[in-house]
């Protein structure tokens, strides 16, 4: 019993440590409320444009996508201040490539987005 109590409390625990991550990186960054707000405008878009199972499957994992790249790139950018808080051409490189990888994930999704929602978009003004 004293195993499953623990098992069960170390997951809350990591469950409310992840939360708090999510929440750090949404205070702090500027770009991840601007992804915040795109992921909502899309996710609304979703639901005027009554996407079926697999479109709204591709848009979430669009839009989760980019959430993920984010996270991860700030991640990166919290370690890489620690360890080098002067600037060293590495630590721009490592900042550079996790940004890069950010925006590859927004062109990627913003593909993945438009194939979803531009045709029923156009659809919805031609009747």
């Amino acid at each position: 019993m004293n195993f499953i109590k623990n098992f069960v409390l170390y997951r809350v625990r990591a469950f409310r440590y992840a939360m708090q991550g999510i929440i750090t990186v949404v205070v702090s960054q500027p770009n991840m409320r601007i992804i915040a707000v795109a992921g909502v405008a899309a996710f609304l878009m979703g639901f005027i444009l009554d996407l079926d199972y697999i479109e709204w499957s591709f848009l979430l994992l669009a839009i989760f996508f980019i959430w993920m790249a984010e996270t991860f790139n700030s991640a990166l950018e919290f370690v890489v201040d620690l360890v080098s808080p002067e600037f060293h051409p590495l630590a721009k490189k490592a900042k550079d490539a996790a940004a890069g990888g950010v925006l590859i994930a927004i062109f990627f999704s913003l593909c993945l987005a438009g194939l979803i929602l531009l045709p029923k978009f156009i659809e919805l003004f031609r009747e």
